[in-house]
């Protein structure tokens, strides 16, 4: 497997600093949220962040050691933009934005887009779900021919119900998928979300290995793997099993005791339990 780590964990820490301690842990590649590249403000637009910028952040990436796998929370902290509004204006800046969002992501040198960001694509009153599916890839098939442009795929992210009430399953993401029809659009799993789900992880998994290019390890008490109740030798065996060969991004919602703590002993788990040493 190839381990990598969503770069919020580490919250101001420069990301030079933070990169290499992520490196010396042993992680080799880096997941970015993009609010994360516009630091103290309260709304973000990426079209903000300069080419030699960017270029800086690849290269600070690169000299750590570590690939930018991509983008992830691409609508946190942005206004005037929803995947599944009814208006068709705010549809269409959707996405705009999300062109620009898959430019930036190339210019790192990442090629995955996870799209989250749930309070963007929750239902908005008098939306049903079937209008919402349809606004939906509405939104991303428009986007389809610049992520072929530039080797960048959208990967829907299914979330439980705590998160919202839209793309609460794979199979709902795979649905969407399908209406999608291209190839820079897939699936993206999350431990934590797939635990709300009524199949055991690993059957969703095995359900879903043909449109799965993505996978997020962490537990449902929002902290990383192997320091919760989730036994991940399971979700291990169906991924070998499905001969998945993406990254394994550690993502977690609580940085207590510390982010190096957490980000070490995530990929010590991780390590022990893939090869069988169970920790």
């Amino acid at each position: 497997m190839k381990y990598a780590i969503c770069n919020e964990l580490f919250g101001d820490q420069p990301f030079a600093e933070a990169w290499a301690l992520a490196r010396k842990i042993g992680y080799t590649g880096i997941e970015i949220a993009p609010f994360t590249l516009i630091p103290g403000s309260e709304t973000v637009d990426v079209r903000e962040v300069s080419v030699s910028r960017r270029a800086e952040i690849r290269r600070q990436a690169a000299d750590t050691g570590l690939d930018v796998v991509g983008l992830h929370w691409l609508l946190a902290k942005t206004d005037g933009f929803y995947l599944t509004s009814p208006e068709s204006a705010v549809r269409a800046a959707t996405a705009e934005y999300f062109r620009h969002l898959a430019q930036l992501c190339a210019d790192l040198g990442g090629r995955l887009m996870v799209l989250g960001s749930p309070q963007h694509r929750n239902l908005l009153p008098g939306v049903s779900h079937a209008d919402a599916e349809r606004y939906a890839a509405e939104v991303l098939r428009a986007v389809m021919s610049v992520c072929a442009d530039l080797d960048v795929t959208i990967v829907l992210e299914p979330l439980g119900m705590a998160e919202g009430n839209f793309l609460l399953t794979a199979e709902s993401a795979i649905r969407l998928i399908r209406l999608v029809d291209s190839p820079q659009c897939r699936l993206h799993l999350d431990v934590k979300a797939m635990s709300s789900e009524s199949q055991p992880v690993a059957d969703i998994i095995r359900a879903s290995c043909d449109w799965t290019v993505h996978f997020h390890a962490n537990d449902p008490n929002l902290l990383g793997p192997g320091m919760g109740a989730v036994d991940f030798a399971p979700i291990f065996t169906a991924l070998q099993e499905t001969s998945y060969d993406g990254w394994v991004s550690v993502e977690v919602f609580k940085y207590e005791p510390s982010p190096e703590e957490i980000a070490r002993r995530s990929l010590e788990y991780l390590v022990q339990t893939e090869s069988g040493r169970r920790p």
